[in-house]
């Protein structure tokens, strides 16, 4: 290598010394105790007080609102009122409707579970068509929001 090395007397610093208190340092006494048992041991000193870093503000984590357009209620066409009510409900709580009326009447395709078949209400409300994904479902469904 091309750097030279140093000697490692001058590499290492001496390190610097902590004043040692008296009570903690240990002196046979193992006699005087015997002797005198009734003694109480003499109160240690109190370490030294750190200085004491600043306090950092914390911020809470921002709370999550809600999405009021989904809270918002709807008005519903007169083909989707017919399966779920006539009330105006949030959009939210139109799928929750339409899928409770689903397995009320079993419409779930039983060998493909992602396909909805359409009653006669549903027809109406899918738009002619007789099965559906669920995933358009909630397509068709929007149309029928305002």
């Amino acid at each position: 290598m091309a750097t030279a090395k140093k000697p490692a007397a001058a590499a290492k610093k001496p390190a610097a010394k902590k004043p040692v208190a008296k009570a903690a340092v240990k002196k046979p006494v193992a006699a005087a105790k015997k002797a005198a048992p009734a003694k109480a041991a003499p109160a240690k000193k109190a370490a030294p007080a750190k200085a004491a870093k600043p306090v950092k503000a914390v911020k809470a984590p921002a709370v999550k609102k809600a999405n009021t357009a989904f809270m918002k209620p709807m008005n519903l066409s007169a083909s989707l009122a017919a399966v779920i009510g006539a009330a105006p409900l949030p959009r939210t709580e139109v799928t929750k409707k339409i899928w409770e009326y689903i397995k009320k009447h079993k419409l779930q395709d039983e060998a493909n579970k992602r396909m909805i078949n359409g009653d006669a209400k549903l027809v109406a409300v899918f738009g002619g068509k007789k099965q559906v994904s669920m995933f358009e479902m909630t397509k068709l469904i929007s149309a029928h929001l305002s």
